[in-house]
């Protein structure tokens, strides 16, 4: 469910109560439950922007569609923000794993022994026979 959006901005409760054709009271109780956290005003005022205006679509997404209730949805979406910082952490580990192998080729270019990501040796390691049996 997209509510129809004049323009990129800060809206008003009663504003996006009407948007989403909910009761303003059900907006105060999501952000009495922790689950929007929209800025205010120096006159106390609320004010959500686009970012909220997502979160509550799929809020509204949760309890219309799936009847997922107030706790449930604090469950869902704090492990959506858990999944989404372990997928960041993760893309920036493959960042890191990449520019470490661009460096470690751009290395093994020059000197191949320096480059290389498992070291390699230099002199054959002696094979032992002590303990085999004949």
């Amino acid at each position: 469910m997209t509510a129809k959006r004049k323009s990129k901005g800060a809206y008003m409760i009663s504003s996006v109560a009407e948007m989403y054709e909910i009761h303003p009271q059900t907006l105060r109780l999501y952000e009495r439950e922790g689950l929007l956290k929209p800025s205010r005003t120096e006159g106390n005022t609320r004010l959500y922007t686009e970012e909220d205006l997502q979160r509550l679509e799929f809020i509204l997404s949760l309890a219309r569609d799936l009847g997922v209730n107030i706790a449930g949805m604090g469950i869902i979406l704090n492990m959506r923000e858990r999944m989404e910082e372990m997928n960041r952490q993760m893309q920036e580990f493959v960042r890191f794993v990449q520019q470490e192998v661009a460096f470690r080729a751009g290395q093994a270019h020059a000197d191949p022994s320096q480059g290389a990501i498992i070291p390699i040796r230099k002199q054959p390691v002696p094979v032992s026979t002590k303990g085999k049996k004949k």
